[in-house]
């Protein structure tokens, strides 16, 4: 970590941190006094503020940007269950011990069987909750199984509640509750909780990025923190706003000249921007993200996702994590990354198979895209092909033009399937692929001959996504994360350990670091170990939520109190 708190210039832009600013509170003086202090302006930290207001706190949010991080560049999908309205009114049937059941298959061990037990019992009012703020939803008469479905479809499948060997724990109901509105729908979910902050007079100071945490120098208990906030209106602060709108407009065509202009965005911060010192009487909440954007953590905890694109916004650089760590928190699951390899739509895909780069078979191709990108990266070295035969090719190309897709969903696989690698025989195409041609067939015949036996598929498939490989010319398709023509991206996962009843960090021997708290995905949470689609924002909201509740509560005596373990 960097000793010189002014540091902030980093090569690719990452904000720089520097170790806690140990002071005597008695003889201490400060620009700014909250009660709770926020960092961070996404999900978590919205509903952190919001939470803690109508609790009856004083809240403050700091922003290193305009707002919105990765929660407003998302989909918009808030995974909820137990019996929504919109369940009902689809015709499904939901409960919150199915809803925890199929869950515990995804979640492991991230947190206690406790917790994800409240997070589904509390899931039906976190949607309302969310309706009350103006974030609209909508049912669905035929909820699909998609990776994200077009406009006008807000319920979905966006999990692997369908696949036979989860339905056999829980019966299968869609919990995929997309935001009701345009495109990728985040932009809504998120301009609904600004909304709400700002009807509340919650105080958000923007351009403001945080520099270090301050400490009582005899207990260690976090007091505040000091920030760098460039002055409203200025001319550095015009330049920072333009070139960081336009590092992440560039970022998935032209990755390095983003990078190149995050590392402007953070000098203008380095060299411009005021020093503010805030006090936090009850508590300081890190609510900054992950930190796929900070290539030396992501190559220390996770190599395996270096050639993943990265996914999200420039914030997610693991400042919240770092801060966390400076004050003597403990982090876990920094390994755990979930890459997004989604082959549906086109629908017919998944019918396909997937082979890695020894020709061998290795994961149901009807799997969540997170579940398949994770396998491929971890286990397979990031490399895999997608085996289609004629008649499949000849679905999916009608999908991909007549089907109403996205155009990320139908652009790039009408491009894939007319650059695929192309052979009468499966033999003949083993060499173009440099594979094991006896592992390609072998692996065909096996999916193939379970269908003509009768028996059930070898890796788990239903039997409406089986189809036999027999007929050619087949059509290879390079899946790979590092293949251009087709990004997998990827999120991280892990972040700080937190008490699970109040969101307070905690230190390696399990005490909490006094006064400081983390949410989303600065903290471990029930996104942290496996990832479907709309879990991680819920995630956010719910964590948010409890720790602005847990501040509220809090005398400003109490403040410094440690929480149980």
């Amino acid at each position: 970590m960097a000793s010189d708190p002014h540091s902030n210039s980093q090569r690719d832009g990452t904000l720089a941190i520097a170790q806690p600013l140990a002071i005597d509170p008695a003889g201490a003086s400060w620009d700014q006094e909250v009660q709770v202090l926020v960092l961070g302006f996404g999900a978590a930290g919205a509903a952190t503020a919001i939470s803690a207001h109508d609790d009856g706190a004083d809240a403050l949010i700091c922003e290193r940007f305009d707002g919105g991080g990765a929660s407003r560049l998302s989909g918009g999908v808030v995974y909820a269950g137990g019996g929504t309205r919109y369940q009902r009114e689809a015709g499904f049937e939901d409960s919150p011990e199915a809803m925890a059941a199929y869950l515990a298959t995804e979640v492991g061990d991230a947190v206690s069987p406790e917790t994800l037990q409240r997070f589904c019992a509390d899931s039906v009012g976190l949607l309302e909750w969310l309706e009350t703020l103006g974030i609209p939803f909508a049912s669905e008469s035929k909820p699909p199984k998609t990776s994200y479905p077009r406009d006008g479809v807000y319920l979905y499948f966006s999990g692997s509640e369908t696949v036979p060997e989860n339905a056999a724990i829980a019966k299968p109901a869609p919990r995929g509750h997309r935001t009701a509105a345009p495109g990728m729908s985040g932009w809504k979910l998120f301009a609904a909780l600004q909304e709400a902050v700002a009807a509340r007079d919650i105080r958000v100071s923007r351009q403001t990025a945080v520099r270090r945490l301050i400490t009582d120098r005899d207990s260690g208990a976090v007091l505040g923190a000091e920030v760098g906030r460039l002055p409203p209106g200025s001319k550095a602060a015009k330049r920072h706003a333009r070139l960081s709108a336009l590092a992440q407009r560039l970022h998935n065509v032209a990755g390095g000249l983003a990078d190149k202009l995050r590392a402007r965005v953070a000098r203008i911060e380095a060299e411009e921007a005021e020093t503010l010192r805030i006090r936090a009487t009850r508590g300081v909440v890190l609510t900054t993200g992950g930190f796929v954007f900070n290539r030396e953590m992501l190559s220390e905890h996770a190599p395996s996702y270096m050639d993943n694109l990265r996914l999200g916004a420039t914030g997610c650089d693991g400042s919240g994590i770092r801060l966390g760590l400076s004050a003597g928190g403990s982090t876990a699951r920094l390994e755990k990354v979930s890459a997004w390899r989604f082959i549906n739509p086109p629908s017919p895909w998944p019918e396909g198979l997937i082979v890695d780069s020894q020709g061998k078979r290795f994961c149901n191709e009807e799997v969540y895209g997170a579940k398949l990108g994770v396998r491929m990266c971890e286990e397979h070295d990031g490399r895999a092909w997608l085996i289609l035969d004629r008649e499949l090719r000849r679905r999916a190309i009608r999908e991909a033009i007549f089907g109403k897709l996205w155009a990320f969903q139908a652009i790039p696989s009408l491009l894939l399937m007319l650059f695929a690698k192309r052979a009468k025989t499966l033999a003949s195409l083993a060499p173009k692929l440099g594979l094991s041609a006896t592992n390609l067939q072998g692996a065909a015949a096996s999916m193939s001959n379970a269908i003509r036996d009768g028996q059930p598929d070898p890796l788990g498939k239903s039997d409406k996504m089986r189809h036999a490989l027999t007929t050619g010319p087949f059509y290879a398709i390079d899946i790979s994360a590092g293949n251009p023509m087709f990004p997998c991206p990827a999120i991280t996962l892990g972040g700080l350990r937190v008490d699970e009843h109040s969101g307070a960090v905690l230190r390696d021997d399990g005490q909490a670091v006094p006064g400081l708290y983390a949410a989303g995905r600065a903290a471990v949470g029930l996104a942290s170990n496996g990832y479907v689609s709309g879990l991680s924002l819920a995630d956010c909201l719910w964590s948010g939520r409890r720790a602005g509740a847990v501040l509220a509560s809090k005398n400003p005596q109490q403040s410094a109190s440690t929480e149980a373990a």
